[in-house]
């Protein structure tokens, strides 16, 4: 365990002090981790991933998340939102359920294998898309304000939408709910989901600011443990609400928000910390996907599989998105560049750890699957996150 640490904190190390150079080049950061984790893999030098399972991974995978979540919501431009909020809106009301159902149709159409629910359950699961894989973009000084709050709302809330909509369709894909039980149960799941997550997190923000206000008059926060502050609440809003069983996504996301907003001029100094710390989990966890993943999974991968990524990444996300912002009146390039930016990452990869515990007959299928997409979408997206955003910077106001 501690020679698997060390390998990981000297890569970390290494990355940090020339993260520089790669950023500004056409490499990402996750892509480089996925590489170096397949290379000390058990099926390169079995360095790593020796030691560890899924259920610790989905751990890993999820508190990075609540971070980075909890830092872009918090980083969130709410003036422009609020002249803009109908690009995030359209996208989730009618771009993602579009996306499911478009995805429920392809994969109907090459997956004879699955069942109608399997299938349901694949095209969910590859709906969220990445908040931190779409870092690259949302921080561009270069791309349009409202392109950037709108992709960065998206994000980070529709993992928590798909949470409760997954759960409905593993239930009816394990046979364990009856079909006229269905909309009773979505509706549930939905409202535990979301009432609870954003109970949690404005409650939780709008407590600790006023805390952290009243603390820092009486002098009483000292200049290293106010570091600690933005991560101990991120963990905070999104452990309350998963213990209670609604969505610690959308607690992190909204408590995020909140804070920033409540913050205002001080949320930058007290943010930086935990902006670190949630890049260096991410990529890690890019890392340990490449050793532990990407490695068994590679011979794997069949050419529907392969056919059905690539179609997932451009038609099934791309044309329900288009024909939402369609009807609010944005331009063919700004509709493309929101479409093309739905990056599979993170929460995808919780998703299939959560859908392997359910042992559905065809959730090994469904797993290569999704892996396949996701590693395609950290290429693809990762190549031309810099290119697109310059051609988008001139095409935009």
């Amino acid at each position: 365990m501690y020679e698997e640490l060390a390998i990981l904190a000297i890569f970390a190390f290494c990355y940090s002090v020339i993260a520089g150079r790669v950023e500004n080049s056409m490499i990402s950061g996750p892509m480089v981790f996925v590489v170096v984790g397949f290379v000390l893999g058990p099926l390169g030098l079995g360095w790593l991933g020796n030691h560890s399972d899924g259920s610790g991974m989905r751990v890993f995978a999820d508190l990075t998340l609540a971070v980075v979540l909890f830092c872009d919501a918090s980083n969130s431009d709410l003036t422009v939102l609020k002249r803009h909020i109908a690009i995030p809106t359209r996208m989730l009301l009618y771009g993602l359920p579009g996306a499911i159902a478009l995805g429920s149709l392809v994969g109907f159409w090459l997956f004879p294998n699955l069942t109608i629910y399997e299938i349901a359950v694949l095209a969910t699961m590859l709906a969220a898309t990445d908040a931190a894989l779409g870092k690259a973009v949302v921080s561009s000084p270069i791309v349009p304000s409202k392109l950037r709050e709108g992709l960065n709302i998206e994000s980070g809330l529709n993992d928590g939408l798909c949470v409760p909509i997954l759960f409905v369709f593993l239930a009816l894909a394990a046979g364990s709910v009856a079909d006229g039980e269905v909309t009773h149960i979505a509706f549930t799941f939905l409202i535990e989901e979301l009432g609870i997550g954003l109970a949690v997190g404005l409650s939780a923000s709008f407590i600790a600011s006023k805390l952290i206000v009243h603390c820092y008059n009486k002098n009483w926060i000292t200049e290293i443990w106010s570091q600690n502050i933005v991560l101990s609440l991120a963990l905070c809003c999104f452990a309350i609400s998963q213990s209670l069983e609604g969505s610690g996504y959308i607690a992190a996301f909204s408590g995020g928000l909140l804070f920033g907003y409540l913050m205002k001029e001080h949320k930058q100094k007290m943010i930086l910390p935990t902006e670190g710390i949630g890049e260096i989990l991410a990529l890690l966890t890019w890392m340990l996907f490449g050793a532990m993943v990407i490695g068994t999974a590679f011979a794997s991968f069949t050419w529907t599989m392969l056919l059905y990524a690539l179609l997932s990444l451009t038609v099934v996300r791309m044309l329900p998105v288009f024909l939402a912002l369609g009807a609010k009146g944005e331009n063919v390039p700004s509709r493309l560049f929101l479409g093309w930016f739905g990056p599979r990452g993170l929460a995808s990869i919780v998703f299939v750890v959560i859908m392997l515990e359910r042992d559905l007959p065809g959730g090994e299928f469904i797993a290569m699957t999704v892996i396949c997409t996701v590693f395609i979408s950290l290429i693809v997206h990762g190549v031309s996150a810099k290119p697109l955003s310059k051609w988008i910077s001139k095409r935009v106001k």
